[in-house]
């Protein structure tokens, strides 16, 4: 495991781990040591916490409470991971309103459109492709992890390993994918299943639907490119798989909080247009 520190302040560190570690790999416990957002941005991984099994692919984010002991598992596929780690002092949740602690609890959240746009944006900022300070990207992915947590239920239903693995499979296929016409159907038929079995091992493996991961997948390379290229939008929606112009920026206005276009002012500097969102929330 290889960690790079990019930004460390009193109360805010930012963290790269690259793991290359694979299904023969012996998994050891590791602990959280503050409160931690990290998002996967390549890869995939298993996780023991709390007496439940996670599964993350790209998009996914590991949640962290303080003192909580986790097992990070590599059984499925032999490629390692990537994440983006945001850690943050028990002062700086409180003031920013995310101190509900049973939301920190979760161990991981599924691929949302509302987080992978954030945490592309952050990536941005972690490379130096754009003017966002480190410590911006992690407020604003942790307050809008705080927004979309409050009242979220936390249901889960046993799935089997061998299910887990066809899950996994099927989400970075999917991702590899998502820039071409994908329906449930064509998806199911590279796991070998029936559409509606395919479905619900998808759906209780990694908390989302094929489609759901599908679009957010596309939103996440979206905000990949308006945040790193200066290639028309229209370019962007059609290159990353949206068929429709006005569908992409309405699901895109409707995950960031912000039109396509605003998102790029943002990520070349503009940092009022996010800031506004902060200032609203305190």
């Amino acid at each position: 495991m290889a960690a790079t520190t990019l930004f460390r302040s009193a109360s805010l560190a930012v963290i790269d781990y690259r793991c290359s570690l694979g299904p023969h790999s012996k998994p050891f416990v590791e602990g959280h040591s503050s409160f931690t957002i990290s998002y996967v941005r390549n890869g995939t991984f298993g996780c023991r916490m709390r007496g439940e099994s996670f599964e993350l692919v790209a998009g996914s984010v590991l949640v962290g409470h303080p003192g909580d002991e986790y097992m990070c598992t590599h059984e499925h596929r032999d490629c390692g991971d990537e994440c983006l780690s945001f850690q943050l002092t028990r002062e700086l949740v409180e003031t920013m309103g995310c101190a509900k602690l049973e939301m920190w609890k979760v161990g991981s959240v599924a691929p949302l459109a509302e987080l992978v746009v954030l945490g592309e944006l952050a990536q941005a900022a972690a490379e130096a492709r754009n003017d966002v300070g480190l410590d911006e990207a992690g407020m604003l992915i942790a307050h809008r992890f705080a927004e979309i947590s409050s009242g979220r239920g936390h249901k889960r239903t046993e799935v089997r390993s061998r299910d887990r693995r066809r899950a996994v499979e099927a989400a970075l296929w999917l991702d590899a994918h998502s820039h071409q016409g994908i329906d449930l159907h064509g998806a199911a038929k590279e796991t070998g299943l029936s559409s509606f079995h395919f479905l619900r091992l998808f759906t209780n493996a990694l908390g989302v639907t094929p489609h759901q991961y599908l679009v957010r997948s596309r939103l996440r390379h979206a905000a990949r490119l308006l945040a790193d290229a200066d290639r028309s939008i229209t370019d962007v929606a059609y290159d990353v798989g949206f068929a429709d112009l006005s569908n992409f920026v309405r699901t895109f206005g409707r995950a960031a909080g912000v039109s396509p276009r605003a998102f790029r002012k943002a990520a070349k500097g503009e940092r009022k247009i996010f800031q506004d969102r902060l200032d609203a929330s305190l």
